[in-house]
């Protein structure tokens, strides 16, 4: 039997919806970004826009939806309303067999989403109201929940509301105390650019793996190329996971390289989930204590697949 891992992250609907270059300009987004938006500006922008597809999501969410598609079992923790949209998302979880622990109602906000604007060339960019999503807290997590996984995952968006930073240090000291080791993800660069110094500190004092992407990591590093970015990885003793779009992946562990190829694709769709599924091949593997090449592996088949759709998930 496959062990488990519990992901805490915001639980997010995600919006899709195809647009040109001008609309983002118009409307002043940075493309490949994440913008955090208040109620207001998510229902002007809703007026604005032609829905492709809804469904749910949240980084985190995606990644422990991919490894209940690889057959493994998964729990996730994160905060929704009973509104419309809430239960579009709990339905979600609980129809692909992911433990949805879901916190109690706040009535004072709404189940949060995400609009995700899909340009010609497939780049995503995010405009987010994380609503209830950002209320989670320490209150809402159950130290036996926490005990009943091997692996904890944690998204970086998490540090970007202060009660959700507070809850995820709480998580991280629980889960030492029981030897659970923790994963995080970066998020987006922008994420890292606002907290790069926090960042530095979990991966060097708390974090067991951290994963990332090539501008991720070299964000973090503070420098212009993967190579020296590396070069000071290797000093730091834990699992570092990389990924390269189409140059593939790697790992760094115990001052070893491990590379790995991508994987062919024929047509990218959309490039949404590609991060959260790389993530679920991985940690899928890893949990099965596969050798670091078959996570890498995995992961990259995983993030191949995603990108033929639209949308992160694989159902």
């Amino acid at each position: 039997m496959s062990k488990k891992i519990l992901g805490i992250g915001n639980a997010i609907v995600d919006i899709f919806v195809k647009v040109d270059d001008s609309f983002l300009s118009k409307n002043n987004l940075t493309k490949g970004s994440m913008k955090l938006i208040e109620n207001e500006e998510f229902q002007s922008l809703k007026k604005k826009i032609k829905i492709e597809k809804i469904e749910a999501g949240g980084s985190v969410a995606n990644t422990m939806a991919g490894i209940a598609y690889l057959k493994g079992y998964s729990s996730f923790i994160g905060k929704i309303n009973s509104d419309e949209f809430g239960m579009i998302y709990k339905k979600s979880l609980e129809k692909i067999n992911v433990n949805f622990l879901y916190s109690k109602k706040n009535e004072n906000f709404s189940t949060g989403a995400s609009i995700i604007f899909i340009t010609p060339d497939y780049e995503r960019t995010m405009c987010t109201y994380l609503g209830i999503s950002s209320q989670l807290s320490q209150s809402d997590i159950i130290e036996n929940h926490i005990e009943n996984h091997e692996i904890i995952f944690l998204e970086g968006y998490l540090w970007d509301k202060g009660t959700s930073e507070k809850m995820f240090k709480h998580v991280i000291r629980h889960a030492k105390k029981k030897s659970i080791k923790v994963a995080m993800s970066l998020s987006d660069i922008f994420c890292v650019t606002r907290h790069r110094e926090d960042f530095l500190k979990l991966l060097k004092n708390e974090l067991d793996i951290l994963i990332g992407n090539e501008n991720e990591i070299n964000e973090l590093m503070q420098k212009n190329n993967l190579l020296d970015s590396i070069n000071e990885l290797k000093k730091i003793d834990k699992l570092i996971v990389i990924t390269r779009s189409d140059n593939g992946s790697l790992a760094i562990l115990n001052s070893e390289i491990i590379n790995c190829e991508s994987v062919k694709v024929e047509k990218i769709l959309d490039l949404t989930g590609a991060g959260d599924l790389f993530a679920a091949g991985f940690l899928k593997e890893y949990l099965d204590k596969s050798n670091i090449k078959k996570c890498l592996q995995t992961g990259n088949q995983l993030a191949a697949k995603i990108i033929q759709k639209i949308g992160a998930r694989l159902y």
